[in-house]
Formats: structure tokens, C-alpha cells, sequence
């Protein structure tokens, strides 16, 4: 289940590129060669243009020229606050905000906390995070939208689908599918999911589990009978560096070093051991 920036691809892309990153991390295993497996990638992005196959430039809600409401700047600054630490947020303070670098259509108050947040994880991931965070708000807050995407994505689901790989909103996306048992369920026809596995994930920040009517105190879990491998890098955007094992239950959860450049991308996690075992491994 793909996320987000795949607006510009296609289903067919997407399963070719996942489907040869998945096999690289396989065919790194013992006994690769007895493995077989078959792949589908529905390209749910499609969704959010009207008559086309992939959003246009101009159709990018996201971008930093596209307008921004009140409601995202609240729900950025939430996320932020979620991931910087209160230096980082007295140092942007003392700045003059001509000195920030992201785009002038933000905010004074937006453009000081991508300065915390930029301090607290240096590389410049600030504007890809507020990004990339307003189409999870985007999705989140667009309840029809959200049904059409999971009805979307639940109808390449069949009989022989046993593992859901979810990344970056993608797995926020499987992780409701399979949490409000849309598919997986015990005693139900249907898929015989028993392995969700999610690279790159937000579900770690506050702020994205509230918006999901998820409170802080409450643990992120799925039916027993569901295996959840979650895979992340410290140095990724989106994850803010962390796991879920603090906040979920029965979690198996695997670090990896997705080098330098883009360590949120997705085929940089489908290719790792974690993800290469968990989807030929089942239950093992």
C-alpha cells in the first residue's frame, strides 16, 4: 500500500518497482530461491484528481504554493510540537524569521517551528515534512474521501492476500483497514491477512493518532491473530526518527540504515531483511 509523493506514477510503475525491491531484499535470504511471491499496489492517489490518471503540477495540493488553511497550520504546529524539543523552539524564537529558508507563503509562526524542527533533525526535512504531513492531514480530515480510498485499496485485496505492506500514509491507511476489520477479520470471508507491515510510518506522532480518534493514552493494536512488523529509520522525516513499540501492543519492530539522501523512501525499506522476512517468513 503505497503513500505519499506518488501522484506523478502509476499502478503499473509502482508494482514494477516494488515487486524488484521486495525480491532484492528476498533473494538476500537464506533459501531465497523456494521463495514465490506476487504483489499488488493499488494506486489509490488517483483518488484525489478528478478524471486522471496521476495529479497534475497543477493539481498539487500540497505544495509549498498552495494555499494553507488555518485548520493545517494548527495540525503542523501540533506535529511539530510533537517532534522538537523546547530548545530547538526557544532558538527559533531568538531568529529573525528573514534568516529561515522555507517558502514565504508560510507563516511567521510555521516558518519559526520548521527552524525547531530542522535544529532538532538537521537536513533540511522541514518542507518535506509539512509536505508530505498535509496530505495525511488531508486524507484524515476528508472522511469520504478516506472511505473511497480504503473501498479503493480493499477491492485488489483477494483470497490469497496473507501480508499487507503499508508505507509512509499507506500504512495508516492498512492499519484502518485492518483495525476497523474492513479485511482481516477472524471468522469472515474473505483475505487471510496474518502479517501487516509498516515502513516509514506516522502513526508515531501524536498528532496524526488524534486526528485518527486515537487519544495519547490509548495503545495502537490489532486483532491477536495479526502479526504487525513495524520497520523504521532514525534518520526518516516522518517517523521523527522513531518506532511504534512504545505505544503499540504486540509489536515486532526492526531499525534499519536507509542510507543518506531519502531514507523515508519506500524502496529503501522494501528491499531491507525486515520487511524481505516478515513477507516470506508468515508467522514464523
Amino acid at each position: 500500500m503505497h503513500g505519499i509523493g506518488q501522484s506523478k506514477t502509476s499502478r503499473r510503475q509502482l508494482i514494477l518497482d516494488w515487486s524488484r525491491a521486495i525480491r532484492r531484499g528476498i533473494d538476500s535470504l537464506p533459501n531465497a530461491a523456494a521463495c514465490a511471491t506476487s504483489l499488488e499496489v493499488p494506486h489509490w492517489t488517483a483518488l484525489l484528481a478528478k478524471g486522471t490518471d496521476h495529479l497534475g503540477a497543477e493539481d498539487n495540493l500540497f505544495g509549498e504554493s498552495a494555499p494553507m488553511e488555518p485548520a493545517e497550520e494548527e495540525f503542523l504546529a501540533e506535529v511539530v510540537a510533537d517532534l522538537v524539543r523546547p530548545e530547538d523552539v526557544a532558538f527559533a524564537e531568538s531568529q529573525p524569521v528573514a534568516t529561515l529558508g522555507p517558502p514565504k507563503m508560510w507563516s511567521p509562526r510555521l516558518t519559526r517551528l520548521a527552524m525547531a524542527y530542522d535544529r532538532r533533525f538537521p537536513g533540511g526535512g522541514a518542507q518535506f515534512l509539512v509536505e508530505r504531513m498535509r496530505e495525511v492531514r488531508y486524507y484524515l480530515t476528508k472522511p469520504d474521501l478516506a472511505a473511497k480510498v480504503r473501498a479503493f485499496v480493499r477491492d485488489e485485496f483477494n483470497l490469497g492476500t496473507t501480508v499487507v505492506i503499508g508505507h509512509s500514509l499507506g500504512s495508516v491507511i492498512a492499519y484502518d483497514l485492518l483495525r476497523h476489520r474492513e479485511v482481516g477479520a477472524t471468522g469472515t470471508p474473505g483475505p487471510a491477512v496474518h502479517t501487516l507491515v509498516t515502513c516509514g510510518s506516522p502513526l508515531g506522532i501524536p498528532a496524526v493518532r488524534r486526528l485518527m480518534g486515537i487519544t495519547d493514552a490509548t495503545p495502537l493494536q490489532l486483532d491477536s491473530h495479526i502479526r504487525w512488523v513495524n520497520v523504521f529509520d532514525p534518520d526518516d522525516f516522518i517517523t521523527g526518527g522513531a518506532g511504534l513499540s512504545a505505544i503499540a501492543s504486540g509489536l515486532t519492530e526492526a531499525q534499519v540504515d536507509n542510507g543518506i539522501g531519502d531514507p523515508h523512501a519506500a524502496l529503501r525499506y522494501l528491499r531491507t531483511a525486515p520487511v524481505a522476512r516478515a513477507v516470506v517468513g508468515g508467522r514464523q
